[in-house]
């Protein structure tokens, strides 16, 4: 799958090669929906959190006598059904919601994702960026130049704090080493950019035998 490069004033200078295993393989959005669930699931933090008679701090003594009394029988006052008594089937931030996924399966959607994207031509790469000093300025006059979109994620191979610091103050760009690719973060974005090494380094990653 050849896409198109891009120097950072804004030219094209060409294509790069990515390779078909990772950017034109079979589509899958059953796949795709499922490994996107797995990792809003696993990122979800519970703070909603009632407690129940056995959490609410008071006496267990029994509140009257079990009968004679003319009323229901009733023990601790800690029971759901008096006023500051626990809470029946309420919300705990000690709830799981983690899902597990075979790595196979998490892989296959993360390029069936690279893949859909590409078909849609919303990857292109950038051959480098080089600058003398870090400057947000200088990076977002260069997305001037690029592809225009509503916001950018730029894929590097790695760290790079040129390119990282420049681009933090910019809010619709978000800068990922292509060891942390994800679904969540390939659905969100417009464009997504991937320096050239990056492609590289995606192979080195990923070890894919081509079909």
């Amino acid at each position: 799958m050849q896409l198109d490069l891009y120097n950072q004033i804004g030219e094209k200078v060409g294509q790069i090669e990515g390779p078909d295993q990772y950017f034109n393989t079979a589509i899958n959005t059953g796949l795709m929906h499922e490994a996107m669930i797995r990792q809003k699931a696993n990122a979800r933090k519970p703070i909603a959190h009632t407690k129940t008679r056995s959490d609410v701090k008071g006496t267990t003594k029994k509140i009257y006598r079990q009968k004679g009394t003319g009323g229901a029988r009733h023990g601790s006052k800690k029971a759901n059904l008096f006023r500051g008594g626990g809470v029946v089937f309420g919300p705990s931030n000690k709830r799981n919601f983690e899902m597990d996924m075979p790595k196979k399966m998490r892989r296959k959607a993360l390029f069936s994702t690279l893949s859909a994207r590409t078909q849609d031509n919303d990857i292109f790469g950038l051959d480098k960026y080089e600058t003398e000093e870090i400057k947000t300025k200088s990076f977002n006059e260069m997305l001037g130049k690029l592809p225009e979109s509503k916001n950018y994620l730029f894929v590097i191979p790695q760290k790079n704090e040129f390119i990282e610091k420049s681009a933090k103050n910019i809010p619709n760009v978000k800068v990922l080493l292509v060891n942390y690719l994800n679904i969540s973060d390939l659905l969100k974005y417009r464009k997504i950019v991937f320096l050239k090494d990056a492609i590289d380094k995606l192979s080195e990653i990923f070890k894919v035998k081509q079909q």
